[in-house]
């Protein structure tokens, strides 16, 4: 890739993100005071961040199960309401783990 090509699409990806964070404030200027629609912009992070992590999670690894015991580590550890870095850290370690289990096997 040529270097151009990568400063065009970082260029094209700032534009893009700058316009989808600045329309909304432009085109809602009164307080939103609907609660299906406050609840809805509400979940839309989170909605987001789950469609891009959850994919990167299953392909992160060369086996599939070691991917399954990362991810069921950091579901268990956030259900116990633990730190995001203990959870990054101890899932990742998790799979790590279960990736060296499965070489030695």
């Amino acid at each position: 890739m040529s270097l151009w090509r990568l400063f065009l699409y970082i260029i094209a990806m700032a534009v893009t993100t700058y316009l989808v964070r600045m329309i909304p404030l432009t085109v809602f200027q009164k307080k939103i005071t609907n609660r299906f629609f406050r609840s809805f912009l509400f979940y839309v992070p989170y909605a987001v961040l789950a469609a891009m992590v959850i994919p990167a999670v299953f392909s992160a690894t060369k086996s599939f199960g070691s991917s399954i015991t990362g991810f069921a580590a950091a579901v268990i550890l956030s259900y116990r309401e633990m730190n995001i870095v203990t959870v990054a850290c101890l899932s990742c370690a998790a799979a790590l783990a279960a990736e060296m289990i499965s070489v030695i096997l």
